[in-house]
């Protein structure tokens, strides 16, 4: 009897989903009927979805791509986000390579430097990022702590940034001494942009945020770690606070592209924090000399919130544009209701 009840179940389910696909065929394609359902949920929803782009979508870069650019001599455009909206809009603006630099430990967390975030706060970070990029070469910066102690430490650190993070390579700071470690990530098959110059991660050592490379002695040292840091293995590197000079000489020398921030324009690409760039701070913030503020993000946000809380004090927001119909009929019979009570 169960056995006969179970078979009665699974034809009449058969029959539904019979008559289900014949009214689906005898009227349009059931990818039609989701997507009327999709906007539909769209429209009424408390929150809009992320859409689609209306420019034709561009090819995914890649460490082939990636290098085709640097030996046609084509400047590699490099731009940091730390969430899903600033990784959005620089993978829209056709930003060759994201980066999810260890700077969100300053302009997203709030912290004093960068010595502060963590690997758990990077992944997260990192995770969100990635899953904004459609066509951008994504790169996770390693923090510190996450990578110095031995190779083996850092090899593990990078296979948690690609396996949890979900980013395509990673970037870590330092010279010949890091040269035993780009090696072995590299050789686990993970892309590594190193970062010589000013390494912001090791401030304390070097006295301070200050320009390397300023003497023939230390321009051979930042050579020297460019170097290195090539015969190691990696794809690229961050040549950070260099004098123009110096940095394209170094740019000149190497066989990898050099990705330049305050290092002139002589290297084979630019990178900066996405924040300082869009101006996204308030007036009075301290802005290194490299950078050139592109916008004013901070007025533009300020205004419009500004305008928002002005008009929901004075019941100008919502407007009746803003809100959602009811039949007279419908509101007629619940004020009834509601007189009833």
């Amino acid at each position: 009897m169960a056995h006969f009840l179970s078979r009665s179940r699974a034809l009449l389910l058969c029959q539904a989903m019979r008559s289900d696909a014949a009214v689906f065929s005898s009227t349009r394609p059931l990818s039609a009927l989701w997507q009327q359902k999709r906007i539909q949920h769209q429209r009424w929803s408390s929150h809009s979805p992320l859409g689609t782009s209306l420019d034709p979508p561009r090819r995914k870069k890649t460490l082939g791509s990636l290098q085709s650019m640097y030996r046609k001599g084509e400047p590699i455009t490099v731009m940091t986000a730390h969430d899903f909206p600033s990784a959005h809009v620089a993978d829209a603006a056709g930003m060759d390579i994201i980066l999810v630099g260890d700077s969100l430990a300053m302009v997203a967390l709030g912290m004093e430097d960068t010595s502060e975030v963590t690997v758990e706060d990077m992944l997260l970070h990192c995770r969100s990022v990635a899953r904004a990029t459609l066509s951008a070469f994504t790169i996770g910066d390693l923090p510190m702590g996450s990578y110095e102690v031995s190779p083996k430490q850092a090899l593990e650190t990078a296979i948690l940034f690609i396996k949890h993070g979900r980013v395509q390579g990673v970037k870590l700071e330092g010279g010949r001494e890091m040269a035993p470690t780009i090696a072995k990530i590299s050789k686990a098959g993970i892309p590594v942009l190193a970062h010589v110059g000013l390494t912001p991660q090791r401030q304390n050592a070097l006295g301070g945020f200050r320009v390397q490379g300023k003497t023939s002695k230390g321009a051979m040292r930042v050579l020297e770690d460019a170097l290195a840091v090539q015969e190691a293995g990696c794809f690229g590197m961050v040549l950070e606070a260099v004098p123009a000079e110096i940095a394209s000489i170094i740019t000149q020398r190497l066989r990898v592209p050099t990705i330049g921030i305050g290092a002139g324009n002589g290297c084979s690409g630019q990178v900066l924090v996405q924040v300082d760039m869009s101006g996204y701070f308030p007036p009075g913030r301290f802005i290194p000399k490299f950078v050139k503020q592109y916008g004013n993000v901070w007025a533009e946000s300020f205004r419009a919130i500004e305008t928002y809380r002005e008009e929901v004090k004075s019941r100008q927001y919502p407007a009746p544009e803003h809100t959602y119909p009811i039949s007279k009929d419908e509101l007629e019979a619940f004020v009834k209701d509601v007189e009833k009570m």
